[in-house]
């Protein structure tokens, strides 16, 4: 796992992957988990049966399933230190290129995209590349925005 110390290293890494997380594989419970949590019980991810009947052979993750497990990957893959605290400030651009079929493997590569100056701290872009193994489009690329602060 990479270890950024501080404001210098982080604007150091501007431009530079920050790591590939681990595959991990998107289940049905775990689709349904989510469909119970957001109210979000479309069929395309829920009805098996009626999924099967699309070009996708099956159910598909949400797009905001796979957007949620952004924090996983980024703790597995890089931490910061030197800053009182971070905050999630949001996201920029967010799609979804191409679906995420159940039983699929998700990974997510992370970039540093910028670094600016913001009183009391920094805010950074990650972009986050989540790529489905075995597939050559991405199933969900965004910008996630970033503060930290170096005070209390």
């Amino acid at each position: 796992m990479l270890t950024i110390t501080g404001i210098d290293d982080l604007k150091a890494k501007v431009g530079h992957e920050l790591g590939v997380s681990d595959w991990h594989e998107i289940t049905q419970d775990q689709v349904d988990a989510f469909a119970q949590v957001t109210g979000d019980h479309q069929w395309i991810h829920v009805d098996a049966d009626r999924a099967a009947q699309t070009p996708f052979g099956g159910t598909i993750a949400h797009g905001l399933l796979t957007l949620s497990l952004g924090p996983q990957f980024t703790y597995g893959l890089f931490s910061v230190e030197g800053f009182a605290f971070g905050l999630n400030y949001g996201y920029g651009r967010v799609r979804f290129p191409a679906p995420l079929p159940v039983g699929s493997r998700v990974r997510m590569r992370a970039a540093l995209t910028t670094v600016d100056d913001v009183p009391g701290g920094v805010h950074m872009v990650v972009t986050q590349t989540y790529e489905r193994e075995g597939a050559e489009k991405p199933v969900c690329v965004a910008e996630s925005l970033v503060r930290l602060y170096t005070g209390g």
